[in-house]
């Protein structure tokens, strides 16, 4: 299938061939239409456009992260990190609508007509995967061009509620746009006086057209609303994009006392506060389509809110469609430009160019199943000619499973020079598969993972996708006769991890964990001066994560599980192999949980090994990201050994002391233990299901306040 894209590097608009997802949590719809947001989309390519001075300026916080990053893992990898995010290309659109062709919900069938919405679902692609919370039913007499508006008729909506009008109040709209004139239609079916505001004249008169009672451009505002309304407005609705302060400036005029001013748009806040003190108005950012936005249970999962939630994303979206049903809401005249797909580039130029007005601009379909379930899950990659192509060793080949952050950053940079051929790639979306494969010269890529495990050419599999997919794609990679390679955890429960077992002792598979920093060359050193040690070793290993949002998929109970299972396990891990011994038991504690801080992302964690030695891990998202990541500490033998963030190694015996430093990049070892499982070295499995089970254990520890065994006998090692 065909999908607009954004070069973040250059700016560039481009229609690709991707593959077509699959529904996943909701449904697959073939569009119809779908709307260009001229405001939102236009922002993100101009700033594409920008050299990376130009970014680093507009996105402060941002570029606060690289800095940190440069503070903790050196120049170069902060660097490779922040170039390998900007060179994958960005999905555009958010509002479409079209016919379902493929469901995994009861809400919906397929042949529905429906509208859908959200920024990285409802893209300008020939088929989306949309969940359910974001896709309504397209009533009947309301075509699909017009249904593709609903996104933005939402967000207008919302706007309207925020203002909290009451039949026959009087409403000013700063910025008559598109999202400007449905908020004065929608204001005029809720019973309002609406006056409207914008510089351009032909706006002013289509809002006039639409229902606006009285309109001005910025000449003698203030006295022709004064005529309109001696007290002032209600309320105002900024629907202008301007980084100008000059609306909210208008609207603390324009408002009567204790009014409220509804901020839409994206426009300047510095807010005059003696004009708003003097008013005791009221100022509220209306937060996009409505509530249930940015909620991962209530977008991805399809989880819904109790009715007397009464406004939420789905519930403006079908409000807005009724008003279109009605003929409350008039779009026709709102559609002032029609492209077909592959003419999108075209449509941004003109956009770009300001040389002709717009307001809706719509990208058009053509028919391809009319409602049936598309093929075309594969896309086999071109070739481009290689100069000094490596050769691969005799029968391994390599299927990869998602292409998240990590992935990105960490794994699939060293790709290239592994001595293995790479096969099929597959990630839940289209346009990821498709980039990466393009990117690293995979033979094909797929939204569909089974189509890597049932190729008969691919060997071995990488599997770097969310946690809670690791122990049942190991399982199913195993079925199929493939070794793996899978990213940390293995497992998030003790039936996760009994199910990877049990799939290795069935099918004598080959499993590799990611636990890379055993392989890093500052390990490698650290633990051959410890070779001849004649004592139990005592190791602390530190790590200062910094604060980590409480709305991060990793502290998602089903996806991530939390930080001490997503990231507790390293350390374990590492402990196992200085010691060269197993976990035996362990003892946690967790602070008291305060707020968003949990007690699981905040404890201490106390090993005792078999060989007698002792590790303690304490992670914590309290400290300053600014301050080092990662420090362990090795006692033993009379010796002490320390690494800093995988960059400084200090090695110290007898009064004298070793020191090696990295100074533009840290190794953590990534592609060390790529280059093993290439090889097909042989993993240390039982080490891996032992580092798993301490670490579930270590939860278990914090929630019954005790110690408590490990034996990997109890998951059937």
């Amino acid at each position: 299938m065909k999908q607009v894209l954004l070069d973040l590097q250059s700016g560039d608009i481009q229609v690709e061939d991707v593959p077509v997802p699959l529904a996943r949590r909701g449904l697959v719809v073939e569009n119809r239409y779908s709307l260009i947001s001229a405001g939102t989309e236009t922002a993100l390519i101009n700033l594409a456009k920008k050299s990376l001075v130009g970014k680093a300026k507009d996105r402060p916080d941002d570029m606060k992260k690289v800095i940190q990053k440069v503070t903790t893992d050196g120049v170069l990898s902060a660097y490779q990190q922040a170039m390998s995010r900007l060179s994958k290309p960005e999905p555009l659109g958010y509002s479409c609508a079209g016919i379902v062709t493929e469901t995994g919900v009861d809400d919906f069938a397929v042949g529905d007509r429906v509208a859908c919405g959200g920024a990285g679902y409802a893209v300008h692609a020939e088929y989306v995967s949309v969940p359910k919370n974001l896709c309504v039913p397209v009533p009947e007499g309301v075509s699909l061009h017009e249904a593709s508006f609903t996104t933005v008729g939402a967000i207008a909506m919302q706007g309207v509620r925020n203002a909290e009008v009451s039949l026959g109040e009087t409403v000013a709209v700063i910025g008559l746009g598109l999202i400007g004139i449905l908020t004065v239609q929608i204001l005029k079916a809720a019973g309002a006086r609406v006056f409207g505001i914008d510089i351009d004249p032909e706006k002013l008169a289509l809002a006039r057209e639409l229902g606006a009672d009285q309109t001005s451009n910025y000449d003698g505002l203030l006295e022709k609303l004064q005529v309109f309304s001696p007290f002032g407005a209600d309320a105002v609705i900024i629907t202008a994009a301007t980084k100008s302060n000059a609306p909210i400036e208008a609207a603390g005029h324009l408002v009567r006392d204790r009014g409220r001013v509804v901020i839409v748009g994206n426009v300047g806040l510095d807010i005059p506060r003696d004009v708003f003190y003097e008013k005791e108005a009221e100022v509220v950012v209306s937060r996009s389509y409505g509530l249930g936005r940015y909620d991962r249970n209530y977008e991805e999962r399809g989880i819904d809110y109790p009715i007397y939630v009464r406004w939420t994303e789905r519930r403006n979206m079908e409000a807005f469609l009724e008003l279109v049903r009605e003929k409350k809401i008039s779009l026709d005249r709102l559609i002032t430009h029609e492209f077909a797909l592959v003419e999108a580039p075209g449509a941004y130029a003109m956009i770009a160019g300001g040389k002709e007005k717009y307001l809706g601009v719509l990208l058009k379909y053509s028919s391809n199943g009319n409602g049936k379930s598309p093929a075309g899950n594969v896309a086999v990659m071109e070739k481009s000619p290689a100069k000094g192509e490596k050769k691969a060793v005799p029968g391994q080949n390599l299927g990869c499973i998602g292409a998240g952050v990590h992935a990105l950053s960490s794994l699939y940079p060293h790709l290239p020079v592994l001595p293995i051929s790479l096969r099929g790639l597959a990630t839940a979306t289209g346009l990821s598969a498709h980039w990466v494969a393009k990117k690293y010269g995979f033979d094909y890529c797929t939204t569909d993972y089974k189509k890597i495990l049932e190729d008969p050419e691919i060997q071995a599999v990488l599997i770097a996708t969310r946690n809670d997919m690791h122990a049942a794609m190991t399982a199913e990679a195993l079925a199929a006769g493939k070794n793996v390679f899978v990213e940390k955890p293995l497992a998030t429960t003790l039936d996760e991890l009994r199910l990877v077992v049990d799939a290795v002792k069935q099918y004598d598979g080959s499993v590799t964990v990611g636990f890379n920093r055993r392989y890093s060359p500052l390990s490698r050193r650290m633990k051959a001066f410890f070779a001849n040690r004649s004592s139990p070793m005592v190791i602390h290993y530190r790590v200062n994560a910094g604060e980590i949002p409480a709305d991060h998929w990793v502290h998602d109970e089903e996806q991530g599980a939390g930080m001490l299972i997503s990231e507790c396990c390293h350390f374990i891990d590492y402990m196992q192999y200085m010691t060269g011994a197993k976990p035996v038991q362990v003892y946690a504690r967790g602070i008291e949980p305060v707020g968003t801080v949990s007690k699981y992302d905040n404890f201490q964690a106390v090993l005792n090994f078999d060989d007698g030695s002792l590790g303690t891990v304490t992670y914590t998202t309290l400290g300053d990201r600014a301050y080092s990541k990662e420090t362990v500490e090795v006692f033993s033998s009379g010796a002490v050994g320390r690494i800093t963030d995988f960059r400084e190694l200090r090695l110290m015996k007898g009064g004298k002391t070793e020191k090696e430093r990295r100074w533009l990049s840290q190794d953590k070892g990534f592609l060390e233990e790529l280059l093993a499982f290439a090889r097909g070295e042989e993993p240390d499995f039982a080490g891996s299901v032992a580092t798993t089970l301490a670490t579930i254990r270590a939860w278990e520890s914090i929630d019954s306040g005790r110690p408590l065994s490990i034996d990997t006998g109890s998951v059937g090692l």
